[in-house]
């Protein structure tokens, strides 16, 4: 835990998501002509899941960046006041992710998602888990590269290409942690949250104690204060000498934002012609949405101002560190299950490991494309003993998929979901043809890390299995991590005290 306090991070503004609410919630004025100059991505595609009947969900993304929507640098005007390094420095980390749900009675449920989450990732060759804000930046570095490979070298071409599928990886990652669907986004850089600050003429915060931390510059008294934009990007990136590390900054991304909302619909902001319109220049400057908004989307965003909002983290099991990474460990069939559970939903991938029967005539083959002796056989194995057939167990032949996946035939699609769920791989958008009647083909890489297996433990330490299918060590002999403190859930329209 001592290591987590200590590491410096380039995080960004753990709120610059604030100004993609803003940019929703503007309602009939926004929705007539006003979107021109904000930019549209569209990482969202007509063939992702959508929510039914009236509730939507909406994936709020603050990127870790120091350049602008067209990859230009962000000026050092504005740098110098962000206490956050240069151009060079962040990446392109999601450090912020916030799920919102609105409900058919406009009731919103927003879930943020803590950036250093441990989850299953085979997105790109070389990884099969990954910090849940990585997704962004290492599958744009991994499309840019491939298109340069094939030639290509228009900037603005790899930098629109490597966003685009850095989004899509990011929304699928959300999906396959959380089990529900995504029907909108908004995606805010790093000036997003200055620019945001500095138009309200500061926010208010409200401290338990006292803090002082020299890498986000945080230096503030205990109590109820005002906040300038430099102050306010300090408030909400500090993490270092806090109880609970990221999960206290966590607290204070929810607490910002319950502050913000409460003072635009105290100042009638989102009623007032000329405050909108400054609001607006910042969403035109630092702000992407999905495709898809409409008036209805825009008034029922508009909820997050009114206070009927409650704001909560989803679970972390335990704190750890794997290859030298202060991580978040995380059971995603209980995430799923408490996600389902809040916006009143079912969750289809829970009941699938828990409750699925494999179809008697259903045969799985398991193909070996790695170089990892028995890795085909201990998934086998596994398989077998959560009851499906096993058929050919074997080493891949030429013209087979390379990397992790699973392959289904006709008549297998619904065995195939369970298979990945089973085994923590992604499940299959469509069937291959090729394949036989009943057959489901799991191929697995050296990556793969395997499904859990029954470990013998020592005096020394010890294994857990969580319902991703991977295996966590950790000592025993150090008994002084403490247990994450989710903290209770944070209602809008308020300025709670935090940490």
């Amino acid at each position: 835990m001592a290591a987590r306090r200590r590491a410096l991070a380039h995080a960004c503004s753990a709120l610059v998501a604030v100004a993609a609410l803003l940019a929703t919630g503007s309602g009939w004025w926004m929705a007539h002509g006003v979107l021109g100059g904000i930019t549209v991505s569209q990482a969202l595609s007509s063939e992702d899941p959508k929510s039914t009947g009236d509730a939507m969900n909406v994936l709020l993304i603050g990127l870790d960046s120091r350049k602008d929507q067209n990859g230009n640098d962000l000026p050092w005007a504005v740098l110098k006041h962000l206490h956050a390094g240069d151009s060079d420095d962040g990446g392109y980390n999601t450090n912020t992710l916030i799920l919102a749900h609105v409900g058919a009675d406009d009731r919103v449920t927003a879930f943020s998602i803590p950036r250093d989450d441990w989850v299953r990732f085979n997105g790109v060759p070389g990884y099969n888990h990954i910090k849940i804000k990585e997704a962004y930046g290492l599958t744009k570095q991994h499309v840019e590269q491939g298109l340069i490979n094939k030639g290509v070298s228009d900037e603005k071409e790899l930098e629109t290409k490597g966003r685009e599928a850095g989004r899509a990886a990011t929304l699928k990652a959300v999906r396959n942690l959380t089990g529900v669907p995504i029907d909108y986004f908004a995606e805010v850089n790093l000036a997003g949250f200055y620019d945001l600050t500095q138009s309200l003429g500061g926010v208010d915060v409200c401290l338990k104690h006292a803090v002082y931390d020299s890498y986000s510059g945080a230096d503030f008294a205990a109590g109820r204060q005002t906040l300038d934009a430099a102050q306010a990007l300090a408030f909400v990136r500090q993490r270092h000498g806090l109880e609970n590390g990221d999960l206290d900054r966590t607290h204070r991304q929810q607490a910002f934002l319950s502050a913000v909302m409460r003072q635009l619909q105290d100042a009638g902001t989102f009623t007032d012609f000329g405050k909108l319109k400054s609001l607006m220049a910042v969403a035109r400057k630092d702000v992407v949405l999905s495709s898809g908004w409409d008036e209805d989307q825009f008034r029922r965003m508009g909820a997050l101002a009114g206070g009927s909002v409650e704001y909560r983290t989803l679970p972390v099991v335990r704190y750890d560190n794997i290859n030298g990474q202060d991580v978040n460990i995380v059971d995603p069939a209980a995430i799923k299950a408490e996600v389902a559970a809040a916006f009143g939903t079912s969750s289809a991938a829970t009941t699938a490991t828990t409750s699925a029967v494999p179809n008697a005539t259903t045969v799985v083959d398991v193909i070996n494309a790695g170089n990892s002796s028995g890795l085909a056989s201990q998934v086998a194995r596994a398989l077998t003993k959560g009851g499906y057939t096993t058929g050919a167990i074997r080493g891949r032949i030429r013209g087979e998929p390379s990397t992790t996946t699973i392959e289904y035939g006709p008549g297998a699609e619904s065995d195939a979901r369970n298979v990945a769920a089973l085994l923590g791989i992604d499940a299959p958008d469509k069937s291959n043809r090729k394949l036989e009647f009943g057959h489901v083909e799991v191929v697995v890489d050296d990556n793969y890390s395997g499904p859990s297996q029954d470990e013998s433990t020592s005096s020394s330490s010890s294994s857990s299995s969580l319902s991703d299918g991977y295996s966590y060590h950790r000592s025993t002999t150090d008994t002084t991590e403490p247990t994450p403190d989710q903290g209770a859930p944070i209602d809008g329209g308020g300025v709670p005290c935090v940490n």
